[in-house]
């Protein structure tokens, strides 16, 4: 089983992948809706993917990535962003972060997210 945790203030930027997501019988869904509380939720839970909105209230979702990483550096994140390929890569440089996300990430986004996800955590070849 994979657990997720989807980070935004507003449910409907996500709305597409949470119900993809709904789809996969080996993935559950988890949600915050903002940083700290996300903080909170992966020290006492076992998360397998924290998925983060741009900005999440309380702070970006590329600071969320950075207080996430040092919590536990094990925890997979990706991070929703309008930035460029270019600067997204030179913000997140050396944090290990997934491959951007758009800011309304749909099936296809999603789709190749959980690839990702199953290939780094060794559940396919």
């Amino acid at each position: 089983m994979l657990s997720l945790l989807l980070i935004s203030p507003d449910k409907k930027s996500f709305a597409d992948m949470a119900r993809a997501l709904d789809a996969y019988d080996d993935v559950e869904l988890n949600w915050a809706d903002s940083g700290a509380k996300a903080v909170d939720i992966a020290s006492k839970t076992a998360i397998d993917l924290a998925i983060s909105d741009e900005h999440l209230g309380d702070m970006t979702g590329l600071e969320f990535a950075t207080r996430l990483i040092s919590l536990n550096p094990m925890i997979n994140c990706a991070v929703a962003s309008a930035l460029s390929k270019e600067k997204f890569h030179e913000a997140s440089e050396g944090m290990g972060l997934m491959p951007q996300l758009p800011l309304r990430p749909g099936v296809n986004d999603t789709e190749e997210m959980l690839k990702n996800l199953r290939t780094i955590k060794g559940l396919l070849s």
